[in-house]
């Protein structure tokens, strides 16, 4: 089996997703998933479309990540995952679709205005 790859992006993160058959290795900017995502939450995020195709032991993974926070990279990594799962099997695609796997959360962060403290937030209003 060849390599597949994939992009996931999750706010200002971005994934790229190398999946071929192996033996259960996540590798992310070259480090160890466990060492990259200290946090188990992060981790079961990462793995997720594996867990819910039963399927984790049978790829190696190697992603690689830039921008945004952890949260936002691990379920970048997420989107990426499920969607090179789906170029390998195409019949997998309702099981992840029904998750939410394949769903690219569109939340961006809304811009700053000018003469405003924050995007929304306006200066207090002085009457005299």
């Amino acid at each position: 089996m060849e390599v597949v790859n994939s992009i996931g992006r999750r706010k200002a993160a971005v994934a790229r997703v190398y999946v071929k058959e192996g033996t259960g290795n996540i590798v992310i900017n070259k480090r160890e998933l466990g060492t990259y995502f200290p946090s188990s939450i992060l981790q079961y995020i990462v793995k997720q479309p594996l867990n819910k195709l039963g399927v984790a032991e049978q790829y190696d993974i190697k992603i690689n990540l830039c921008g945004g926070g952890y949260k936002g990279q691990s379920e970048a990594a997420r989107l990426g995952i499920a969607r090179a799962l789906v170029k390998i099997n195409p019949g997998d695609k309702p099981a992840l679709k029904s998750e939410g796997f394949m769903t690219r959360d569109p939340r961006e962060v809304e811009r700053k205005k000018p003469g405003r403290p924050k995007a929304r937030k306006r200066f207090q209003f002085s009457k005299r």
